[in-house]
């Protein structure tokens, strides 16, 4: 008997999260085996970061409760969503994860700043350890106004107004694209914030050169700086994450784990003199031949 595909299910926004539950309902549906594990804190803006927190060189493990509607095994963690994809891979949560679905994130991650993402951060992580893996988040904004912080965004309250059904159904159907995808590359899913009849499609995109909300200096004073959370207005080629979700689609963009680039450099040029010191004419360093 062939064993099912084990998925792990983390976030960054924390253990009791509306969209964790609602993407292991997405991996329950599609028949996988699951469980889930995140940071038993909110870890918004933690990228890859490999953080925890270790009492007489303990790490806390703690069961957790998901609700009657998902029985599936579920820890919180007091440790990063990289961390805990991490100790997923060498087999602390059972069997390694033959998969890896981190979200559903509260609040889009477009652009180039998903460098910061915890949500993305989780899933390049477990492409950097040869899991196959997919990022999900919801395009929600916590009011018209703006936040007064980083902080105050990511914590804004889960409401009705939130559209979960509908990001849960996008992830569910992007399940089949990840097996396609190149060695250590995530899937990057991003949904509009409306019901799924709404939606305008579903695109491939490619990443803006920034997200969509941006950070900004309110006020600043001595010794201190108060800042800005809002949606960015900068003007945006069409075929981009942060215009096309603007625009009511879903997107979804591959983005690849840390990796270097072919490019060949003139090591040469750096070696024939100490650093501050100034080549000889000709390019022989002073006191040489």
């Amino acid at each position: 008997m062939t064993e099912r595909r084990r998925v792990l299910i983390t976030n960054d926004d924390g253990i009791h999260a509306a969209g964790l539950r609602w993407l292991a309902r997405a991996a329950l549906a599609a028949g996988f085996e699951v469980v889930v594990a995140a940071p038993d804190y909110e870890a918004s803006g933690s990228s890859a970061a490999l953080t925890a927190v270790y009492r007489d060189r303990r790490l806390a493990v703690t069961p957790a409760d998901l609700g009657t509607d998902l029985p599936v095994e579920a820890f919180a963690v007091q440790a990063s969503p990289g961390y805990v994809v991490m100790l997923a891979a060498i087999g602390t949560f059972g069997r390694p994860p033959d998969l890896v679905l981190s979200g559903i994130n509260r609040g889009a991650n477009t652009g180039h700043v998903v460098l910061h993402s915890g949500t993305v951060g989780a899933a390049l992580t477990a492409a950097n350890h040869g899991i196959p893996a997919m990022a999900v988040s919801l395009d929600a904004l916590p009011g018209e106004d703006a936040a007064e912080s980083l902080t105050e965004y990511f914590r804004a309250a889960d409401g009705d107004w939130l559209h979960w059904a509908t990001a849960s159904e996008i992830a569910c159907r992007c399940l089949s694209i990840v097996d396609k995808l190149p060695p250590e590359t995530v899937l990057n899913v991003n949904v509009p914030n409306r019901a799924l009849d709404a939606l305008a499609g579903l695109r491939q995109a490619r990443l803006a050169p920034f997200g969509h909300v941006q950070m900004a200096v309110a006020e600043a004073g001595e010794g201190y700086v108060r800042t800005t959370v809002e949606r960015a207005t900068n003007r945006l080629a069409p075929d981009t994450d942060t215009a096309l979700l603007a625009n009511g689609y879903a997107t979804v963009t591959v983005i690849t784990a840390v990796r270097e680039v072919p490019s060949p450099l003139d090591l040469d040029d750096a070696m024939p003199s100490r650093c501050g010191e100034p080549r000889a004419e000709g390019g022989e360093a002073p006191g040489g031949r």
